[in-house]
């Protein structure tokens, strides 16, 4: 449920805490509290870019090497990971943050993202019939795959679009774009 936080404005009592009331106009302003459906899509999506270039390259990998379905999931999880905060990192670099800082910032932005990206993705292959032993050259493999990270996307766009109203997640990214 979205609230309309002007209206509640007009119901705070005449004495309330000035800086208090300047510091909910500034965060709104940057997107904490009302968030766009949109802005969280985006958010989702750049994550669930970096998530299957990992994950795809894992599975390529583990398979060329003959690894068996757990050693090559870990790796993509690994990848999906790796890849997820590489994208990020990369903004924030390109901004001109001091590595250091931009990596706490990728880890803070991405973490739960990917998380929750990362286990319905691999629940609905590992779940799905067939799905764990289907090869790269099976087309099964690539429309469960397909489904499985659109699933991952609706699920976790609700997730950011609460990370970003509350400040976090891809809200601490925003502030080194502009």
């Amino acid at each position: 449920m979205q609230h309309d936080t002007h209206a509640e404005h007009q119901h705070e009592p005449a004495h309330h805490d000035h800086a208090h009331h300047e510091h909910e106009h500034h965060g709104h302003a940057h997107g904490i509290g009302k968030v766009s459906w949109r802005m969280a899509a985006q958010a989702t999506l750049h994550c669930l870019t970096g998530c299957a270039i990992g994950e795809i390259l894992g599975m390529i990998i583990g398979t060329a090497l003959g690894w068996g379905n757990m050693q090559t999931m870990i790796l993509a999880i690994i990848l999906a990971f790796s890849f997820g905060y590489a994208l990020t990192l990369r903004g924030i670099l390109k901004a001109g943050v001091d590595f250091r800082t931009a990596f706490r910032v990728a880890l803070a932005a991405d973490t739960l993202s990917i998380a929750v990206m990362e286990l319905i993705d691999n629940g609905v292959i590992a779940l799905w019939p067939g799905a764990m032993d289907a090869h790269l050259s099976d087309p099964m493999f690539w429309w469960i795959l397909a489904i499985a990270l659109a699933a991952a996307f609706v699920i976790t766009t609700p997730v950011n679009k609460w990370m970003i109203g509350h400040g976090k997640g891809h809200a601490v990214v925003h502030q080194y774009h502009h």
